[in-house]
């Protein structure tokens, strides 16, 4: 098969995003670049390897995110700690109950299940921040492979301007460029849609989406497009 120079070029794209997405691994602390491995396909990042931590496997991800022209990632990096980390299910047990407690953002609704070292967050909020904050405040803990958060919202009034004051919400924010996204709402469901030019105006307009007080879902359909 021959290979054209748009081939090439993409090729060539494909490493220098890898290089970059390596030298952002280099970079951030809290991760050990080098059990981490990294493949790009056409600006898809796919991130192998293990490490000690699930906070660690987080700021992997995150840390390939970061780089200019990743257009999605696909982390399947492994939780695998060396014995000085073992934490049995109990200690872990006591650990999660005293974060979730101790976090003033989290409210005594959300409750966890241990099983192994896996939690699984429960309960019903009323705020999506809530619920990130309390996957935040366990993510972190020693012994923690992993973090399933099953948290609600509590029900709401849908709004006929819902999709209107998200988008006035996006276009106050200037990480993202407004123009290129697509808001819809049905009900308490919002659909968001078009393109950005990295996942940080993704998320941006993400959490946009979920400030409103009229909303319970939302389906992030924005395409990262360098």
């Amino acid at each position: 098969m021959s290979v054209t120079p748009a081939t090439t070029t993409a090729i060539r794209a494909d490493r220098e995003i890898q290089d970059a997405v390596e030298a952002e691994l280099e970079w951030t602390p809290e991760v050990n670049a080098a059990t981490i491995g990294v493949a790009v396909d056409d600006g898809v990042v796919s991130l192998s390897g293990e490490v000690d931590t699930y906070a660690e496997r987080t700021a992997v991800k995150r840390a390939a995110l970061r780089v200019r022209d990743v257009t999605a990632v696909i982390n399947d990096v492994n939780v695998h700690p060396n014995s000085a980390f073992y934490v049995s299910e109990t200690d872990i047990g006591k650990e999660v109950e005293q974060a979730l407690r101790s976090a003033t953002n989290v409210p005594d609704t959300v409750k966890a299940v241990i099983d192994g070292h896996a939690v699984t967050l429960l309960g019903e909020v009323a705020w999506d921040f809530q619920r990130r904050a309390a996957k935040r405040a366990v993510r972190y803990l020693r012994g923690v492979y992993s973090v399933d958060s099953r948290i609600t919202l509590t029900p709401r009034v849908s709004a006929v301007d819902t999709a209107e004051r998200i988008k006035a919400a996006i276009l106050r924010n200037a990480q993202v460029d407004a123009r290129t996204v697509e808001v819809s709402a049905d009900g308490t469901k919002v659909t968001l849609s078009g393109t950005v030019r990295s996942w940080a105006e993704r998320r941006q307009a993400d959490l946009a989406a979920w400030s409103s007080p009229h909303v319970t879902e939302v389906y992030n359909h924005i395409v990262v497009e360098p």
